[in-house]
């Protein structure tokens, strides 16, 4: 009976303030501040163009109803997402002096920022997955991944991700705020706000070491032994042309891989190996956040051959209808 009562005086005793303020960028050139600004707008732009394209041309042309597309189109709506939830917001905060944000909107924030994050990490892992069995099982990847058993692995991925960032995001709301209520970062930073509780926040540092655990290094670990199974699988192609066939259907993936994860990796690098003075913090960790999602759209274009052809036919018969026919 103690105890129940100590539950329900925690839980009404929680303080939580009607908004917080986004620090941002410490005492950096006006200049500089610009430039970064126009640079997030342009990676916006180009992300929402370029992910907004890849998704159009995978639903319109029934021939890329397969798979390794089922996975790519995933990726693309992970992209997207996370260029919209970061980005404008981005920009709205420190552009035009709006840094604070309410209680709701900042656990929302969080909640959109973490979980398409973390879904990118996932989709690497279901296309490492479609690289892997297309790679050492060519005769069973017809049998092994149907289209029903990629949407399967796709639907689980968003279901572990809503879990896993939900979860993260209802334990934050049990925390009290009575020191103080400045986020030093860019956004509704879940390592900021659950430090800066009064509050016991033990179970908070657990959900996010298991977050990095789940959305980190789990992935990287995975991605890279399917990678040793595939370098071993082409060993045992008896031609070469056969090799760097099979090994050009991984490229895309490869740089889209490196693209992620080497951004993320170095900072946390630096971090580790130096203290990063905030404003270094914030714009390595925004442009690890920003870069892939406008990359990832070029980087499958350029490297697809359907898609490419796709977009040539497309830009064809749009100038044709434009100018005029002799």
């Amino acid at each position: 009976m103690s105890s129940i009562k100590n539950i329900i005086m925690q839980n009404t005793s929680i303080v939580r303030p009607q908004y917080f303020f986004i620090t941002g960028f410490h005492d950096i050139p006006h200049n500089f501040v610009i430039i970064y600004y126009i640079f997030l707008c342009i990676a916006f732009i180009v992300s929402v163009s370029g992910n907004s394209t890849v998704i159009c041309i995978i639903f319109t042309k029934r021939s890329l109803h397969v798979p390794k597309y089922i996975g790519i189109l995933n990726l693309a709506l992970a992209d997207l997402g996370e260029s919209s939830a970061l980005i404008p917001n981005l920009i709205k905060t420190f552009l035009f002096d709006s840094q604070y944000i309410s209680y709701d909107a900042c656990m929302a924030n969080m909640f959109f920022v973490y979980f398409f994050g973390c879904l990118q990490a996932l989709c690497l892992v279901v296309l490492a997955c479609d690289r892997l069995v297309a790679i050492c099982l060519p005769l069973r990847y017809n049998t092994l991944l149907t289209n029903a058993t990629m949407s399967a692995m796709i639907t689980g991925v968003w279901v572990a991700d809503v879990v896993v960032i939900g979860t993260m995001t209802v334990l934050v709301t049990r925390l009290s705020y009575c020191k103080t209520i400045v986020i030093d970062s860019y956004f509704c930073d879940h390592g900021c706000l659950y430090r800066m509780a009064c509050n016991d926040n033990s179970v908070n540092n657990i959900i996010a070491n298991v977050c990095m655990v789940l959305f980190l290094h789990a992935p990287l670990i995975f991605i890279v032994l399917s990678y040793v199974c595939i370098l071993f699988a082409l060993f045992r192609i008896t031609t070469w042309e056969g090799r760097v066939r099979a090994l050009k259907t991984c490229v895309s993936h490869i740089l889209v891989v490196a693209v992620y994860f080497l951004t993320l990796i170095s900072t946390f690098i630096a971090a580790l190996t130096d203290a990063l003075h905030p404003n270094t913090r914030i714009f390595c960790l925004s442009l690890a956040s920003v870069i892939p999602s406008m990359l990832n759209p070029i980087i499958y274009v350029l490297n697809t051959d359907e898609m490419k052809e796709f977009l040539k036919k497309m830009l064809h018969k749009k100038i044709s209808r434009i100018l005029p026919r002799n």
